[in-house]
């Protein structure tokens, strides 16, 4: 069962982490491990959403789910991507950002570095609405009791989440952007470029999450058409046909996941410029992610233990909480490679040993589990 779920994914990796000690050393293969970790890791949650949404589709729709949608998650948001976002902060093409980084991979740092505060500034903010956007969200299941219980009402205020992630904006600008590295060891003032990247960035949240809202109701209403449809024809002592509107319903949900399984991936394309700028290390790393996202979420759904560890989805978005700050950080100041990649690989599997430790409580309890049971030593 393992292998014939996660066979691709074992092989993607080995070749993935051979070609990069071959081409890059020990520290292109470091990166890259590092850069899948971390990809696996916050894209656990993108997994099991996409596990529940899955299994309610037909066959044939999870199977274009899962080969089409993979190649637009492997070869479009982690390749495509990283190479756009540094075409256009650096103001040159992509066909030129991929000649520099090949051939000239000096002069495309000197770029990358000077670009750095824009790309910082633009996903920190994606990454911070994301994290905020969730712990001011009420939940059943709390990770820390106290401290979320009294965030979930903090969000009960309109618009709550886009205030602060504004003031953060503003606190970086007038503070971290006024002194931002350059090539060379200079530092000159980019405030006003970090405003309109942050702003730029929680623009495109508030776009994307819009699209999934959209495509989220009309689901619900196709559903709901559907539900009264085979009502109305049991009544009338008829077999309900549900053809069409499978394939109407199923067709909405592939968009969603597609609009989903994107936003998902800004976290971890984002989330590895503060971990290094090396376009082709990102692109190796996040692919071999994307690939395990794929694993997981057809593992989820033929097993069906998606709330087996509960607390998951609130590490992976401290993670990106974690990541956020970094980034922001690093306009100004660098962080070492393991601090930004050990601190988010750190939550997750704090998170994911809190679940173990809920689960055996669970167990000697009688299994009555309570979601709400901190698992980080906080107080009740």
């Amino acid at each position: 069962m393992i292998l014939r779920t996660f066979g691709w994914s074992f092989g993607v990796t080995a070749l993935g982490l051979v070609a990069a000690f071959y081409f890059w050393g020990w520290e292109g293969f470091a990166v890259v491990a590092i850069l899948s970790v971390l990809e696996i890791s916050l894209s656990f949650d993108n997994a099991v959403v996409n596990a529940g949404i899955l299994k309610r589709m037909s066959l044939f729709w999870q199977k274009i789910f899962l080969t089409i949608g993979i190649l637009i998650a492997v070869f479009g948001m982690r390749l495509v991507f990283p190479v756009a976002i540094v075409a256009v902060t650096a103001g040159i093409g992509p066909v030129e950002a991929v000649r520099l980084a090949t051939n000239e991979p000096d002069t495309y740092e000197m770029m990358v570095t000077d670009a750095h505060p824009s790309i910082a500034a633009f996903g920190g903010m994606f990454l911070l609405m994301i994290f905020l956007n969730f712990i001011f969200q009420e939940r059943e299941v709390h990770w820390i009791g106290p401290l979320e219980r009294v965030l979930a009402k903090l969000g009960k205020i309109d618009g709550f989440s886009v205030g602060v992630a504004l003031a953060a904006l503003l606190l970086t600008a007038s503070t971290v952007a006024t002194h931002a590295y350059q090539h060379g060891g200079t530092y000159t003032d980019k405030s006003g470029t970090v405003l309109v990247a942050g702003v730029a960035g929680v623009l495109t949240y508030l776009v994307v999450g819009g699209l999934s809202g959209f495509f989220e109701n009309k689901l619900e209403e196709d559903e709901e058409r559907v539900a009264e449809a085979e009502e109305a024809a049991k009544r009338a002592g008829k077999q309900p046909s549900v053809i069409g509107v499978t394939g109407k319903a199923a067709f909405f949900l592939f968009l969603y996941l597609e609009v989903l399984d994107a936003s998902f991936s800004f976290d971890g394309v984002i989330g590895a410029f503060a971990i290094t700028n090396h376009i082709f290390w990102m692109a190796l790393g996040l692919g071999i992610g994307a690939m395990y996202v794929r694993s997981i979420t057809i593992y989820l759904v033929r097993e069906g233990t998606l709330d087996e560890y509960r607390y998951l989805e609130h590490g992976a978005h401290y993670a990106i909480g974690a990541l956020s700050v970094m980034l922001l950080i690093s306009i100004r100041w660098h962080l070492p490679e393991l601090v930004t990649g050990g601190l988010g690989v750190g939550l997750i599997g704090l998170a994911f040993w809190s679940s173990l430790r809920a689960n055996r409580v669970d167990a000697a309890a009688g299994g009555g589990g309570s979601g709400d049971r901190p698992a980080v030593s906080t107080g009740s």
